[in-house]
């Protein structure tokens, strides 16, 4: 089996490359990145090393898309991944649509032509910021909880949101492309026959993740922490209660690897994955977990709202362990001492991986 994974020298894609060489017998990896992203051109030659064949383009040029051989199956791992995509200064409007959107309507045009079955990484960030905030939430200590007391909205429950979760806008701009990414993608598998799976991923969390805060909270909390760099509670009363769930990506490389060895996906193939509620805290439980282990370093409370901040984002991953008997292998806690090591070994991480500028 031969599998292209786009953005491969990212965080995602390269630890699933990684991981599928020991997950797929015989698999040939082929892998396009544009490196653009601070970090990444860190994880090429690791990948090379393990036989991974890079190619160093970019999935918006059709003309690169071209130069890539015929595979099985495409993972698609590349995009802007930051829910302030277009509306923080960091980068357009119109330059995340050609990511996220664009990207993918070239990589659909290549399963086409290839016969290639599509397996779509997508967000938890489809799901309506304005039905995410409406839920009923309760303070329990130091996190908020689902009000479970009285009649809860449809998917939603205790384990966290389901598929049926409303996708209705707003959802972000970042979010509005992952969910037309995704129409686009079902669409073309239906039009032209070939299998596509979409996976709806919650918070990936992990040593050697790069990015911002809305990118990676985990990890880039635990970085910023032991810096001493300057942390803030935003919004819901400044006080560090919202709540995320987080999984691992050797986790999420089983659930594709069984995908693609499966082949036809049912016909909804569209899936929930994260850390569940066994796997989530809150920032106060999240700084609480940093002060135990770097000393104490207080956050700055800051009430104002955020655009598109939601309070409590828990992924049911109820569907995912009902037809493949998936669930996240890896602990919260056992993912938190990963990314703590990579923090010791790692001084001046967030600088050189593009998330704080000056020195660290």
């Amino acid at each position: 089996m031969r599998i292209l994974i786009t953005g491969v020298c990212g965080f995602v894609g390269s630890r699933i490359a990684s991981s599928f060489l020991d997950l797929i017998a015989g698999v040939e990896i082929y892998g396009i990145d544009n490196l653009v992203r601070p970090g990444s051109e860190g994880n090429r030659n690791a990948l090379a090393a393990r036989g991974i064949r890079f190619l160093h383009g970019d999935i918006r040029l059709r003309s690169d898309m071209d130069l890539l051989p015929a595979c099985d199956w495409v993972v698609d791992a590349a995009a802007n991944p930051s829910v302030l995509g277009g509306v923080d200064g960091r980068s357009s409007p119109r330059q995340l649509c050609e990511h996220n959107l664009s990207g993918t309507l070239n990589i659909v045009e290549y399963c086409r032509e290839k016969r290639a079955g599509l397996v779509l990484l997508s967000t938890s960030r489809v799901y309506s910021v304005r039905d995410l905030a409406a839920l009923p939430m309760k303070v329990a200590g130091d996190s908020f909880a689902l009000d479970e007391s009285g009649l809860l909205p449809g998917g939603v429950g205790r384990f966290g949101l389901a598929e049926d979760f409303p996708v209705r806008q707003p959802n972000s701009l970042y979010g509005a492309t992952k969910l037309a990414s995704e129409i686009m993608a079902l669409e073309y598998g239906s039009a032209f026959g070939f299998p596509v799976w979409i996976d709806r991923c919650g918070v990936i969390a992990g040593a050697g993740q790069f990015g911002t805060a809305e990118q990676g909270i985990f990890s880039y909390w635990l970085h910023a922490h032991a810096a001493r760099l300057p942390l803030r509670y935003i919004g819901f009363g400044g006080k560090g209660l919202q709540v995320r769930d987080a999984f691992h990506p050797d986790d999420l490389a089983r659930i594709v690897a069984a995908q693609v060895q499966r082949g036809n996906p049912p016909p909804d193939p569209i899936y929930n994955l994260g850390g569940g509620a066994r796997n989530a805290m809150s920032l106060a439980q999240l700084n609480a977990w940093c002060d135990s282990r770097f000393g104490a370093h207080a956050p700055t409370p800051d009430p104002q709202p955020r655009l598109f901040d939601v309070p409590w984002t828990i992924m049911d991953y109820g569907r995912a362990k009902r037809e493949f008997g998936w669930a996240p292998g890896r602990s919260l806690t056992s993912i938190l001492d990963e990314i703590a090591g990579h923090v010791a070994e790692n001084p001046g991480w967030l600088k050189r991986s593009g998330a704080v500028s000056g020195a660290i």
